[in-house]
């Protein structure tokens, strides 16, 4: 494998990061690892320069998007050939990295992603999220052309060319849907692939049931606008 990348998004995970650092140390010992503090209020940024890993500082919180699209231009300016998103909130497997680097090792894919759905072993959420990831997954498929499970999925590997689109061009505000159809519409090759995911292990989750439906409608709403607009970029 090209030199490898995990990117860590990380808003108020001070709880959560030793676990997570452990994790891939034990599992992904030859990758490097950045955490991206999203202008946390909490110790995120101490802990993770504690553990000895690069940290990228962001001033104030800018939100999943800009926060990945920062990771991803400090992996692009590092010359790493695969990045791999990894959320800091515990419920990313490190365990469940190699299945990600398979299809692009095996130059088969351009990003992969993780999915809970493909196997029925794996993550249930809640039923309102679970018919949100639903009606999402049917619109994406419809759009793209074919089947995509679990299109929120933050659990993702990337490669070189795919590395260096995101570090110029990356969704602000929901970004795990909104990239599968602008990846698709620039002829970038995106695979999902089952993986195993964990509970949160700390914190709580700031998305309630009424803020899920609220993200679904906005969500398909700016999917259309991007089918709108003219494609930029590309492989």
């Amino acid at each position: 494998m090209p030199r490898t990348l995990i990117i860590i998004p990380a808003y108020n995970e001070g709880p959560n990061l030793d676990r997570v650092l452990d994790d891939l140390a034990e599992h992904v010992p030859g990758a490097d690892v950045v955490v991206v503090n999203d202008g946390s209020t909490d110790d995120t940024a101490q802990v993770a320069a504690g553990r000895g890993v690069a940290v990228v500082i962001l001033p104030f919180n800018v939100g999943i998007g800009a926060g990945m699209q920062a990771g991803y231009r400090y992996a692009h300016r590092g010359g790493y050939g695969v990045a791999v998103q990894f959320d800091g909130d515990g419920q990313h497997r490190a365990d469940q990295v190699a299945a990600l680097l398979e299809p692009l090792q095996a130059a088969a894919a351009d990003v992969v992603v993780g999915s809970r759905f493909l196997e029925t072993r794996t993550h249930r959420p809640v039923w309102s999220r679970l018919l949100g990831i639903r009606i999402l997954s049917a619109v994406i498929s419809f759009l793209v052309g074919r089947r995509v499970t679990d299109p929120t999925s933050g659990f993702r590997a990337a490669n070189a060319p795919a590395i260096a689109y995101f570090a110029e061009s990356y969704p602000d505000d929901y970004p795990e849907p909104e990239s599968l159809v602008l990846l698709h519409r620039l002829g970038f090759r995106v695979t999902e692939v089952p993986v195993a995911m964990r509970e949160r292990q700390g914190g709580a989750s700031t998305i309630t049931t009424l803020r899920g439906v609220y993200y679904m409608v906005k969500v398909v709403l700016a999917i259309c606008v991007d089918m709108m607009k003219p494609a930029r970029g590309g492989k």
